[in-house]
């Protein structure tokens, strides 16, 4: 089956949620299996899962978190808490007409996935995470640590804080903007070892002015970033933004939930050249612990950030291969 019958076979739809209404894109009929994009992306970073998971005989669905592509974007900040986003997934599910789920996220759409998976154990009967790997709440307060991060330099996390600020760097050119941010995290474009590091920001400088320019990972096409560009070129980045700025309201809202592992069966995928797993790489040790269901953990070797986008055929194996091993 060619490439564009697959396309055509993935539905669209509008279903209601605590934030209004969740977009989603849907493809194939059995299990459910939900699909949580992380930033700066859009259902559309599952374009190479949905019909593989389809012909394995799952529902897969792609959503587009709120603040993102046609679901709502509420204006107040504290509407993008963690919370929130659990309780769209379960809305979505229930949308749908299922009482359960299999929960698969990337990037920020890999602690969505956890936490759903930790709050609601009775929807998300497993949980697979790509790039970010699980790590409990705890410690410090997360402003605090990334406050300490870097030095004299600024962490992009606490670049992202205040209102405003990152929109001014990114919305005069979203599509050039996105396609460096792209590159400076994908295996094949990322800067190379001893340059200035693209996670960071130096004194009145922007995140652009580290990432690569003049050429898109292999795994982007022109069309590709057209497709994302002219998302947040229509809705502004404010709601993408927004989850950064919440990460010390979802410390104080998950106090009862410090240290708690997550019990269900679970996957753990990560790039070898990603920053994620080397900075979190005590919290990929600690899954004995934090992940007492693991399946399976696997590092991609020379692969980036854009683990489902840059590693199609690897992943969907993988993904496909566990999901096999869950229970009807």
């Amino acid at each position: 089956m060619s490439q564009s019958q697959h396309a055509a076979e993935i539905t669209h739809r509008l279903v209601s949620s605590p934030a209004g209404r969740i977009h989603l894109a849907e493809q194939g009929s059995g299990p459910l299996v939900l699909l949580v994009h992380g930033f700066p992306e859009s259902w559309y970073s599952w374009r190479h899962q949905l019909p593989v998971l389809a012909a394995a005989g799952y529902r897969a669905v792609a959503i587009d978190v709120r603040g993102y592509g046609r679901s709502s974007k509420p204006a107040a900040t504290d509407a993008y808490r963690m919370l929130d986003l659990v309780e769209d997934n379960v809305a979505v599910v229930h949308a749908l007409g299922e009482e359960s789920a299999v929960v698969v996220g990337h990037d920020w759409g890999a602690p969505i996935a956890a936490n759903s998976a930790l709050l609601r154990p009775e929807v998300f009967r497993a949980v697979g995470l790509l790039s970010v790997p699980y790590t409990p709440r705890g410690g410090p307060r997360p402003g605090d640590v990334f406050a300490r991060m870097g030095g004299d330099q600024e962490f992009y996390v606490s670049y992202f804080q205040e209102p405003g600020r990152a929109e001014s760097e990114i919305e005069p050119d979203v599509r050039g903007w996105l396609a460096g941010f792209y590159a400076a995290l994908s295996a094949d474009t990322m800067p190379p070892p001893g340059t200035p590091d693209p996670h960071f920001v130096s004194g009145a400088g922007t995140l652009r002015d580290r990432f690569p320019v003049g050429r898109l990972p292999v795994w982007l096409g022109e069309r590709d970033l057209d497709v994302y560009a002219g998302e947040f070129e229509r809705t502004g980045m404010t709601g993408a933004l927004n989850r950064y700025r919440n990460m010390d309201r979802d410390w104080e809202d998950l106090a009862a939930y410090d240290g708690a592992p997550v019990t269900q069966s679970s996957l753990f995928i990560g790039g070898s050249l990603d920053a994620s797993t080397t900075w979190l790489a005590d919290a990929i040790k600690a899954y004995p612990v934090t992940l007492p269901g693991l399946v399976s953990s696997h590092l991609l070797d020379g692969c980036g950030h854009w683990i489902q986008q840059e590693r199609p055929t690897e992943v969907n194996a993988l993904l496909t291969d566990w999901l096999a091993t869950l229970p009807a």
